[in-house]
């Protein structure tokens, strides 16, 4: 069993995130119960790569002095699964806002859906979704968006090495990503929709691997505290 000296020289945790927690929460979590259960009044305590409330799976936590390893995970390739719905669009190009507009599958069919993921392998530019984390003018993206405001965001080149098209159940495709530091999945799911001369957004997402580490390998929130001492 891991000591308060481990986690204050440096563990890396990895944690399953379940949906509907921000990546924040499972940090401030995972700090508070490290410190309650060793009786330490401060330790630091990090994520490398953030993932959507929305999505489930591989959160590497940093404690202690790993956390000065954490752009070095945050740089490493990132795998993903996930589902998106064909024939419409949300603001936020997942289910964290209403569908906005709808638009025509008819003309859609598996061949054409395998072409169109052909198009988003390699270097690809894309703009990351209004609704986002991301930083203009010292506030984040999604200030802007939940305050109706218009912001101009700046395209980003990503790389995509791999888009598996797994299962397709129209309106719904299943698929499997690997990308590089910084790609939007959800950014993707809506390009696609365009791609496709209709509209997407990502219903489902799960991170399944971060450099070497994999998701296989990792535990719940519930089940790292029920390791930890207690009184």
């Amino acid at each position: 069993m891991r000591t308060g000296e481990d986690y204050k020289n440096g563990q890396v945790l990895l944690i399953d995130k379940p949906l509907n927690w921000t990546s924040f929460q499972v940090v401030n979590k995972l700090r508070w119960e490290i410190r309650k259960a060793f009786d330490i009044k401060k330790i630091k305590v990090g994520h490398a790569g953030t993932l959507d409330p929305l999505a489930t799976g591989l959160l590497v936590i940093c404690t202690g002095k790993m956390t000065k390893q954490i752009d070095t995970f945050q740089g490493q390739i990132k795998e993903y699964t996930g589902t998106l719905v064909l024939g419409a669009t949300t603001p936020s190009y997942d289910l964290e806002t209403k569908i906005d507009k709808t638009f025509s599958t008819t003309h859609i069919d598996d061949t054409s859906i395998h072409e169109a993921a052909k198009e988003f392998i390699g270097e690809i530019e894309q703009l990351p979704p209004i609704f986002s984390a991301l930083k203009k003018d010292g506030k984040r993206l999604y200030e802007y968006a939940r305050a109706g405001k218009d912001v101009e965001i700046p395209s980003r080149k990503v790389s995509v090495s791999e888009f598996e098209i797994t299962r397709i159940a129209l309106p719904d495709v299943d698929f499997r990503i690997v990308c590089s530091k910084g790609t939007y999945i959800r950014s993707m799911a809506h390009d696609f929709g365009k791609a496709l001369d209709s509209g997407a957004h990502l219903s489902t997402l799960r991170r399944t691997r971060i450099g070497d580490f994999k998701v296989s390998d990792a535990i719940s929130i519930e089940n790292f505290i029920q390791n930890l001492p207690s009184e």
